[in-house]
């Protein structure tokens, strides 16, 4: 019952008024950050247009290096701190640094990359516009990502919500093909331990996110046998040939590898005489009528956990030693993305991103297949730290001519990821 003692409900409305104003300041976005996220969407695909048509194919590290010229004061206007870590012995640009080194809320980092899979020689290289529909080099992959990341960060920016915060920020330059031997991720990794949250900038959905990222493991299988006259196939003296052999490997691993998450490719594959396989070309010499030497063949397993990864490898070794008669095999593996397997903390993430969905009136967000993501940079610091995916640019098409994105999407992609740096950092 209320009171008629006026005082007595001034306070009553007072209390209930406060009470009103904490939970939307602890709950939802601030107008503000709305309102500077629409109003500089406009600006935003301006820049866009500008870092896609620059090349940055991972190859063209000076390419790469001009996208960090165009980003790097960006950031410093936001009031980060920014460094370039040189990636010159890879033959690969820099990755570009950016920190904001305050005291309170929970440590982000924040991860994107400037290069794409598109070279110099691509013809695929100019941004173009169609109604809602952004086509172009890297648009969706990453360099949407990247442009939503700036929108989110200027709209809490300008609030004064970044104050203080602790916030690395991590654009790889070689995301798309790794250094083989990693010399340039040790800093990348550390940041990702010195952190609460990781928080990807890959492409994004309205309806999916990611807890889990399958990592990517390349295999190569050298064989040899012996070599003669092809009458004297299947003897006892000859044995089968390298060509049945590698066959035969591959057929077993069509065969028994099989399981849910796990997928293993036959990427390139020759068999002859002579066999020889490089980076991404192959040789071969030989006649119809010999029995051939040499067979060799190279692809990708992709495993969504260390365990998976260790089981396939152990099946693969297996087949590997059951040679026909004749003829010998070898596999090596070399891992270039370890696998991000989905994890407590890394749903209760997603859990978070669904209640500010609810709060900003976006779609739910379920859990990605990680069937359908390929392995990325989150995966060297998911060991350490609770990591989500997927906060970038809606659209599809990544790694082929035509690769789109949806620009009406880039304003509730970039409040999504405010809503959420804002109460991570907000929170102890």
């Amino acid at each position: 019952m209320w009171s008629n003692d006026p005082l007595e409900l001034i306070m009553r409305i007072l209390t209930l008024c406060l009470g009103f104003v904490s939970l939307v300041c602890a709950q939802s976005l601030p107008p503000q950050v709305v309102a500077t996220i629409d109003d500089r969407a406009a600006r935003y695909e301006t820049l866009l247009e500008q870092l896609v048509n620059i090349n940055s194919g991972t190859y063209n590290p000076p390419g790469v290096s001009k996208v960090a010229d165009i980003l790097e004061p960006e950031f410093k206007a936001l009031g980060f701190e920014t460094h370039r870590i040189s990636n010159e012995k890879a033959g690969r640009g820099p990755h570009l640094v950016a920190t904001r080194n305050g005291s309170k809320g929970k440590r982000l980092l924040l991860i994107g990359h400037m290069d794409t899979v598109f070279e110099p020689s691509s013809p695929f290289q100019k941004f173009t516009r169609s109604g809602p529909q952004s086509i172009g080099p890297g648009v969706v992959d990453d360099k949407g990502g990247d442009v939503v990341m700036l929108m989110a960060l200027e709209g809490l920016f300008r609030a004064g919500l970044l104050n203080d915060t602790r916030i690395t920020v991590f654009l790889t330059g070689d995301e798309e093909a790794p250094a083989a031997d990693q010399v340039t991720r040790p800093e990348f990794i550390a940041a990702g331990k010195n952190s609460d949250a990781a928080l990807c900038f890959e492409s994004g959905a309205v309806d999916t996110i990611s807890t889990a990222r399958r990592g990517a493991t390349t295999w190569n299988i050298k064989v040899s046998g012996n070599t003669g006259h092809s009458s004297q196939v299947f003897t006892e003296a000859m044995g089968d040939g390298a060509a049945y052999e590698l066959s035969r490997i591959l057929t077993a691993f069509h065969d028994q590898l099989r399981e849910p998450s796990l997928t293993y490719n036959v990427g390139m594959m020759v068999a002859g005489l002579e066999a020889k396989l490089d980076t991404d070309t192959g040789r071969v010499g030989g006649k119809t009528n010999i029995v051939p030497a040499l067979a060799e063949a190279k692809g990708d397993v992709r495993a969504v956990s260390p365990e998976q990864l260790g089981k396939a490898k152990d099946k693969m070794y297996g087949i590997i030693k059951q040679n026909l008669q004749g003829t010998h095999a070898e596999i090596t593996f070399t891992e270039l993305y370890p696998p991000m397997p989905p994890s407590p903390g890394n749903r209760a993430l997603m859990a978070m991103m669904n209640e500010l969905n609810r709060e900003l009136g976006f779609p739910q967000q379920t859990e990605l297949d990680p069937g359908g993501r390929g392995a990325g940079d989150i995966s060297f610091v998911a060991p350490f730290v609770d990591s989500l995916e997927g906060l970038g640019s809606v659209g599809g098409g990544a790694h082929a001519e035509g690769e789109h994105m949806d620009l009406s999407k880039q304003p509730m992609q970039a409040k999504r990821a405010a809503a959420l740096i804002y109460r991570l950092t907000a929170s102890k």
